[in-house]
């Protein structure tokens, strides 16, 4: 069992210049019934992908309510993330290609997990496909159980569905980033956007000169356009296709590009990914591939800061937390039209959305062209993410839902 120590808390009180003093008493009130109820949310990674993101920040908010939420991380063998990963891929309607023993390895570890977890608390978040059938442990007539799945269902491998869903009916409720997400299921179905931390490292303001260090120590030349794509090195994030439409827009204008990320510690995949990026890259003077750490969320926020144009060029997504990270720093972002990016970016009122990389390259190169466009939709972006994407509407929305299984 792994038990996730939360970051150090942000007072409550710090959000209110944020998003207002109504929204934190809303937050208290709804907290105020659930104080000394236990909660446990678990995922399979503590560090790298949005998931964990969310839950670092998250669980420090819900203790400042004085809410008793703890978070746990299940644990795994490379042969079981490499299935979860050929789930992961399949579920976004990606080729699967079946070995006989996937299944039973994809159950023998829930078992192992389910034997070394908790699994008492009153209200049970379970996020993603990898523990989902941690739902065996759950004794009759008992605590509430819900599945957060945080991925593109729209068109899922029938045979890693119909294996899955059958662990799926037999939760109280299931959550979706987007209702094209969702399956045709027994049970409820809730919206529930991801959201990020307009006061951690990765989204707070910065000086300046702190932002001028980081481009100094990655030798990027803040005197010339700045392209940046911030993902986690795996081939749905599409950075080859990246630095494609990045070499179509260098004919025309005299621009860098930044590929930033790092691995999940589930994605066996992400040293291959990145592999085939440098080799993409060739050498490029003016493309910096960056393999940061997940400790690094200031020097994200700086590259995000310092970036002409923000690009999450995805082949799939669940949502792309990146793109709302880019658009709080009112940044102008060019986009795939996949998965849950189309929730943020609203074309031509919040960024701009393409289909292609010719597609992406013409996106950004009208962009560049046109710097009060740009600057424009930074600015609807930033308000867009005020109004649908903190992480206080996201507690607060568990909490509801909370409290109405607590009635049903």
């Amino acid at each position: 069992m792994t038990e996730v120590l939360a970051p150090s808390r942000i007072p409550l009180e710090n959000y209110v210049g944020v998003v207002g003093a109504g929204e934190i008493e809303e937050l208290r009130a709804l907290a105020k019934p659930l104080r000394g109820r236990s909660m446990e949310m678990i995922n399979s990674t503590a560090v790298g992908g949005g998931v964990a993101e969310i839950l670092n920040r998250l669980v420090p908010l819900a203790e400042e309510l004085e809410l008793a939420m703890r978070w746990d991380v299940m644990k795994g063998a490379e042969e079981f993330f490499d299935v979860t990963k050929s789930f992961h891929n399949a579920l976004h309607g990606e080729p699967y290609l079946h070995k006989s023993k996937d299944f039973e390895i994809f159950l023998s570890y829930n078992e192992r997990n389910r034997a070394n977890l908790p699994l008492d608390a009153e209200f049970m978040v379970i996020h993603d496909p990898q523990p989902v059938a941690l739902i065996d442990a759950r004794p009759p007539g008992s605590n509430h159980w819900v599945w957060r799945c945080h991925i593109d269902l729209s068109h899922p491998n029938r045979e890693v569905w119909n294996f899955l869903e059958k662990f799926v009916s037999r939760y109280d409720a299931a959550m979706f980033s987007s209702p094209e997400f969702s399956r045709q299921l027994s049970i409820s179905q809730y919206l529930f956007y991801p959201a990020i931390d307009p006061l951690s490292e990765k989204n707070c303001p910065l000086d300046p000169e702190l932002i001028e260090q980081v481009l100094d120590r990655y030798q990027i030349d803040p005197q010339r356009p700045i392209l940046t794509q911030i993902s986690r090195f795996d081939r749905l994030k599409d950075p080859v296709g990246v630095i494609r439409a990045y070499r179509i827009v260098k004919r025309y204008f005299d621009c860098q590009l930044v590929l930033a990320g790092g691995s999940a510690s589930d994605d066996p995949e992400g040293a291959l990914v990145l592999k085939d990026v440098l080799r993409a890259a060739d050498k490029d003077p003016d493309i910096k591939i960056l393999e940061l750490p997940a400790w690094a969320p200031l020097e994200v926020n700086a590259l995000q800061r310092a970036s002409t144009i923000v690009v999450q060029k995805s082949l799939r997504e669940g949502f792309g937390l990146t793109v709302s990270e880019a658009l709080w720093k009112k940044k102008p972002v060019v986009a795939s039209a996949v998965g849950g990016i189309p929730t943020q970016i609203i074309h031509k009122h919040t960024g701009l959305l393409a289909y292609s990389v010719e597609g992406t390259a013409y996106q950004i190169r009208f962009l560049l062209s046109h710097p009060e466009i740009a600057a424009k939709l930074g600015e609807n972006g930033h308000q867009h993410v005020k109004e649908n994407f903190l992480i206080t509407q996201k507690l607060k929305r568990y909490l509801a839902l909370f409290l109405l299984l607590d009635r049903s």
